[in-house]
C-alpha cells in the first residue's frame, strides 16, 4: 500500500477554540490532571488531521450537508468536527458528546 505523504493545514475556527477551552476550563475545576489529559489528547488529535484527515468517519446529522464533515472521537468525550477543503482542514467544532446534538454551533 503506497502511503501519501501529504500535509494538510489545519485550521481552527474561533468558536471549536473558545469550546475546546471551555471544556478544559469546567474540567480543571474537577481535576487539572484530567483537564491537561483532555486537552493535550485534543491537539493530539487535532494535529493528526494534518496527515490523515479522511481516516475518520463522515458525520451525518439531518441538518449537514451530506458528506460534507468528518468526525474524531477524542478522550471518550469530544466531537472534533472538521471538513477538508483542498489542502486544508478545518475544525469547525468540539463538541461534548454527553450534551445533545442540537447544541452544535453547525446547527445555527
Amino acid at each position: 500500500m503506497e502511503r501519501n505523504n501529504k500535509v494538510y493545514q489545519v485550521i481552527i475556527a474561533s468558536e471549536a477554540n473558545n469550546r475546546m477551552y471551555d471544556h478544559f476550563e469546567f474540567l480543571a475545576h474537577v481535576s487539572v490532571n484530567a483537564a491537561n489529559r483532555l486537552l493535550d489528547g485534543l491537539l493530539k488529535d487535532i494535529r493528526n488531521l494534518r496527515t490523515e484527515p479522511f481516516r475518520y468517519p463522515v458525520y451525518s446529522r439531518p441538518y449537514l450537508t451530506v458528506g460534507k464533515y468528518r468526525y474524531i472521537l477524542s478522550n471518550k468525550r469530544c466531537r472534533i468536527v472538521y471538513q477538508v477543503i483542498g489542502d486544508q482542514v478545518f475544525v469547525d467544532d468540539i463538541e461534548d458528546c454527553r450534551q445533545d446534538a442540537d447544541k452544535s454551533i453547525l446547527n445555527k
